[in-house]
């Protein structure tokens, strides 16, 4: 059974950090391109940042340029998120998603993932 399981969200001040997780399990971690996007209420999911299979390449929204960063560890089969910085802007729901292949629809988007966590609420109060 495949498994994505995001943590580390919380509640912290307007300038705080925290860092996500996304461990995996069922799959093969470093055969998927894997991602993260976020949901706040009454919005529609957005892309945050995402990495390829190697984890060399990474790539972000323009509001998590420079604040958050990515990476993944093939060994241990989990996706980080790295967020500094944090304004209230970015509380939402923090998604982990995972796709093994690439196609016509752009990786921005969250129809290119086929596979996706329960989520984590991250909330920043000014």
């Amino acid at each position: 059974q495949v498994q994505l399981v995001e943590s580390g969200g919380g509640l912290v001040r307007s300038g705080d950090s925290l860092r996500l997780s996304c461990k995996t399990s069922g799959l093969t971690f470093k055969n998927y391109y894997m991602a993260w996007f976020r949901q706040a209420p009454g919005k529609e999911r957005e892309f945050v940042a995402r990495v390829t299979w190697s984890g060399v390449n990474k790539y972000y929204a323009d509001f998590a340029e420079g604040r958050f960063t990515v990476s993944r560890d093939n060994a241990n089969n989990t996706m980080y998120l790295q967020m500094n910085d944090l304004k209230p802007e970015d509380t939402a729901v923090y998604y982990c998603a995972a796709t093994p292949r690439l196609g016509s629809i752009p990786l921005s988007s969250a129809d290119a993932f086929d596979l996706w966590g329960q989520g984590t609420q991250v909330t920043v109060s000014s």
